[in-house]
């Protein structure tokens, strides 16, 4: 079985001239630095859904309160409409990315965006909180399954090399943007048609991948059609629901509540259940050589920190755009706009940078600007010229997030053989919605634990300026980290090809 060149420590990729292991690929392959036309439509229908996804993770986000008076939601309850999505697209997408390898990953796919399309247009005619949850929780169904499929396309239609980084940047870029726009878009519609729109605006974009998907995708799958890990798929699955369950409940009800320490903790027992299955499961959902890849580890240890600070910053200024300065929730949507130009910026500069200096130089440098630019809103006052720091902090640290998130994609699923990136690209893409689940409930409990039963802007702005120095804290600590191992991945990788 051919191997990859491209190493996963400091080293910038390069292109393999080896053909790939494993089933047939979505278009031609070339080695240059240009695409084929084939290659473009595949590109842009696999980023067009991506971008649509990342949108549904925020686009109620700024509408919950006018979605919760519609429809009877009490004030408890109103978080569900966005934790019933992030469960169920966290708690199934690395199942999915392996039943991508069984069915095929453009069936998988195709069948997704019809699943998100049809769940979209029963939210947007929902009547009652039953019926609105059950579209959510369809919708991230539906996310499990498109997002590992699509990127597993994604990476399975470029050799490793510059054209994969290429794509992988601009993959990353709309992803991240996705997050922004959803949150400009949710402000738009509410105020101008209604927050059904919200929904309803997903049926047409689903409608046109699932038309052209299938003649403009070739099909990527093993050769051989491998069996289903079930003990490790549930495992993993209810582990994955349970941790998100338990920081959900964390920052409702508190660290020490009993619920969230038995979810919690029910939920690390599962996931330490999932490893030891997987020692000894004749066809793993996750093979063990994976796991044990530094490569795989600490790129995604980088991305689990890069998806969950990045995401939860949005939450804390959120919280302070509305509660501190009085910002509507269109001006607040207006605000993110400079974070969606600074991920799209860094999104197209992070292939170059990858391939260039290298993923782990693009990982650590990515994160050091993202923690930089974050710790400047410790600053923040009560004055609304304060907003002009919150505008550069996040454009700047837009990019830095996105230089962090390709380097963390193309480390995670690089020097692996076609066959495996369904695995790879399902473990990157769990890591992903995991830490869009996980940023928002454990930001929201460090600003409850500072501010305590105390309310108004001051107590606010006390909770989101501790909130956000974790945060920064967080990201450094990941970036550093990943470097420092990542580094000894590479390092390993050269005393071996010097033993031979």
């Amino acid at each position: 079985m051919p191997s990859s060149s491209t190493t996963p420590g400091d080293a910038p990729a390069t292109t393999s001239a080896s053909a790939p292991a494993g089933g047939a690929t979505n278009a031609p392959r070339t080695a240059g630095s240009r695409m084929t036309g084939r290659q473009k439509l595949v590109l842009a229908l696999l980023l067009g859904s991506q971008f649509m996804i990342a949108v549904d993770f925020s686009i109620l986000n700024v509408a919950l309160p006018v979605v919760g008076e519609g429809l009877g939601f009490s004030l408890a309850h109103l978080q569900w409409i966005a934790t019933s999505f992030a469960l169920a697209a966290a708690g199934f997408t690395l199942l999915f990315g392996r039943v991508a390898d069984l069915v095929g990953r453009k069936n998988l796919f195709v069948g997704g965006m019809a699943v998100l399309g049809l769940s979209s247009a029963l939210g947007g005619l929902a009547t009652s909180p039953e019926v609105l949850l059950t579209a959510r929780v369809l919708q991230g169904l539906a996310t499990a399954a498109v997002t590992p499929a699509g990127l597993a396309l994604l990476t399975t239609a470029f050799r490793e090399g510059p054209l994969r980084e290429r794509a992988l940047g601009l993959n990353g870029a709309l992803m991240s943007a996705g997050f922004t726009a959803g949150a400009i878009l949710g402000g738009l519609l509410t105020d101008l048609l209604s927050w059904r729109w919200a929904f309803f605006v997903n049926v047409p974009v689903a409608a046109l991948v699932v038309a052209l998907a299938p003649s403009a995708i070739t099909d990527s799958r093993p050769e051989k059609r491998p069996r289903l890990d079930v003990p490790g798929a549930v495992t993993v699955t209810g582990g994955l629901l349970l941790l998100v369950l338990g920081l959900s409940q964390a920052a409702e009800t508190g660290w020490t509540a009993p619920t969230t320490l038995a979810a919690l903790a029910a939920g690390a027992a599962l996931l330490a259940a999932f490893v030891s299955i997987e020692r000894r499961a004749a066809a793993p959902l996750v093979p063990v050589h994976i796991l044990k890849r530094r490569s795989v580890v600490w790129g995604n240890t980088a991305g689990l920190i890069a998806f969950a600070t990045e995401t939860s910053l949005v939450f804390l200024l959120t919280l302070y755009l509305q509660e501190v300065l009085g910002y509507s929730a269109l001006a607040t949507g207006l605000a993110f706009g400079v974070l969606g130009v600074g991920t799209v910026v860094g999104g197209v500069l992070g292939g170059r940078a990858v391939g260039r200096f290298g993923n782990r130089r693009a990982i650590v440098f990515g994160g050091t600007v993202q923690a930089g630019a974050t710790l400047t809103l410790v600053a923040l006052g009560t004055s609304g010229a304060w907003i002009w720091l919150l505008l550069a902090a996040t454009f700047v640290g837009g990019v830095g997030n996105m230089l962090m998130i390709v380097g963390f994609m193309v480390t995670a699923t690089s020097g692996l053989p076609d066959a495996e990136q369904g695995r790879a690209t399902g473990l990157a893409t769990m890591t992903q919605q995991v830490g869009i689940a996980l940023g928002i409930p454990v930001m929201s409990a460090v600003v409850t634990a500072r501010t305590g039963a105390a309310t108004g802007p001051d107590a606010v702005l006390s909770g989101v300026s501790t909130a956000v120095l974790v945060n920064a804290a967080l990201v450094l600590l990941g970036a550093l980290l990943a470097g420092r191992f990542l580094a000894g991945a590479r390092r390993a990788k050269d005393e071996a090809h010097e033993g031979h």
